[in-house]
C-alpha cells in the first residue's frame, strides 16, 4: 500500500468518524428529530404570536422526540389552556407537559 493510499483511508475513516459524531446531538436524537422538533417548537411559537389571547413572550416552548413542554407565565388559565391546544395540535406533536405558571 502506498503512502498516498494509507494517508487517504486514514483521511476517509478519520471523515466518516467525524460525520457519524456529527449526527447525534441532544443525547443520542439524531440530526432528523433535532430538525423535526425545531419545525414543532417554530409552529407552536408561530401560532401562539398570531393568537392575540396568548403572550408568546411569556410563554417558553421546548420539544423533545415530539414532546412539547411549556413553561413561563399566563395572565389567567385561559390563557394556559389556550397555549397547550395551540402545541397539541401542531402535526408531529406527541404529548404536552404544559408547566406554565398563572400569575396571581
Amino acid at each position: 500500500m502506498s503512502l498516498r493510499t494509507s494517508i487517504a483511508t486514514a483521511l476517509a475513516a478519520s471523515a466518516i468518524a467525524v460525520a457519524s459524531g456529527c449526527a447525534i446531538t441532544r443525547s443520542q436524537e439524531t440530526v432528523g428529530a433535532y430538525v423535526d422538533d425545531s419545525a414543532i417548537t417554530t409552529t407552536i411559537k408561530s401560532r401562539m404570536v398570531e393568537d392575540k389571547s396568548v403572550d408568546a413572550a411569556a410563554i417558553q416552548v421546548e420539544t423533545l422526540n415530539g414532546n412539547v413542554q411549556l413553561s413561563g407565565f399566563a395572565r389567567d388559565r385561559l390563557e394556559k389552556q389556550t397555549a397547550e391546544n395551540i402545541a397539541i395540535k401542531v402535526k408531529g406533536v406527541k404529548a404536552v407537559q404544559n408547566n406554565i405558571t398563572v400569575r396571581p
